[in-house]
């Protein structure tokens, strides 16, 4: 997958892995890394689907409905793929915290679901319920922000109500920051995740 990783100077930090939203690259939330931790080290993929040329991480049938076949097949590729890359990179892979956007978000959610013991902890902005109607692994331990807006018509605030129950059913520790705005990433979003990344992991 192509990629972006930089070491950061505090190795015990958790890796950053960083997901963009629809039509993104792996440079466009390279920036929030360094506001959410200089020091850790980030590793940022850009998705193998395009999408009429713009880039996502897994297929959709229609705004809002996933392709739930390539939804699975793409979240065992990306998982492949973070092994290697803790191989290549010689990073802690069990140190592993996802920050996503939107779709991005959406695939950090999948991993969560379906691979067990992929991601630390996971910083979801405005994520939608990935998969529905199956059991979810034991995330106890693991924290989970969800950042989501009130007049978000994409991913409404009873999908975040619900992929946060389905996440607190499976014991995940789960913090919902709401802003009174849309499906777009604030300023105060972004400091409240940067808030609850180091009531968690410093």
């Amino acid at each position: 997958m192509i990629h972006v990783f930089k070491k950061g100077v505090n190795s015990a930090a958790p890796v950053i892995l960083l997901l963009h939203g629809t039509g993104g690259t792996e440079h466009d939330l390279i920036p929030l890394a360094g506001l959410i931790d200089p020091g850790a080290s980030y590793l940022s993929v850009r998705g193998n689907v395009l999408e009429n040329g713009m880039p996502r991480f897994f297929r959709r049938l229609a705004e809002g409905v996933f392709d739930e076949e390539d939804l699975i097949f793409r979240t065992q590729e990306l998982n492949t793929f973070l092994d290697s890359a803790a191989e290549q990179y010689g990073f802690d892979r069990q140190n592993l915290i996802a920050l996503g956007y939107s779709n991005g978000a959406n695939i950090a959610g999948s991993l969560l679901f379906h691979e067990p013991g992929s991601l630390r902890g996971a910083i979801l902005h405005h994520p939608m319920v990935p998969r529905r109607g199956i059991p979810l692994p034991d995330l106890t331990d693991i924290p989970v922000f969800i950042g989501a807006g009130s007049n978000d018509m994409l991913c409404t605030p009873q999908e975040t109500e619900e992929l946060a129950s389905l996440l607190q059913g499976a014991n995940a520790s789960v913090e919902v920051h709401w802003e009174q705005r849309g499906h777009q990433l604030t300023q105060t979003e972004v400091n409240a995740a940067a808030e609850w990344y180091h009531k968690h992991f410093k």
